[in-house]
């Protein structure tokens, strides 16, 4: 059981595909994070020795800034954003997309669910 910056990383798969599992890495960074380490992509998760894990580790933990503090960092940005009362910052507090995308017809993840119309609306069977 490996485990990297409080992520326990799934043990079946390749080491380049776990690394991602934490907030803050993905792929490319994954594999920039393997060759400087010496760490070959191919191994498994479960194969991997207590020395290449440390070494994983302090790699991560030297030139990356992940995990909690990332996620702090970020939500102070957004915070910030609100604060100055930037339009961002506004998208961000109505729950909108903030990069430009358009939302009359898209936009389902961050809008949510939207009601039906009043003609998909089920009609209660008439008394005769």
């Amino acid at each position: 059981m490996a485990r990297i910056e409080g992520v326990v990383l799934p043990h079946d798969k390749r080491i380049e595909y776990a690394l991602p599992y934490i907030y803050g890495i993905g792929l490319t960074r994954s594999r920039d994070i393997l060759k400087v380490v010496g760490v070959h992509v191919d191994i498994r998760v479960k194969d991997l020795t207590d020395t290449q894990v440390a070494a994983i580790q302090n790699e991560i933990t030297r030139r990356y800034r992940v995990e909690g503090a990332l996620r702090k960092e970020v939500s102070l940005n957004i915070k910030r954003l609100q604060e100055i009362g930037s339009y961002r910052g506004e998208r961000h507090k109505k729950g909108l997309p903030v990069h430009g995308q358009r939302t009359k017809t898209n936009a389902r993840t961050k809008r949510g669910k939207v009601r039906g119309t009043v003609a998909n609306k089920k009609k209660a069977p008439s008394k005769k």
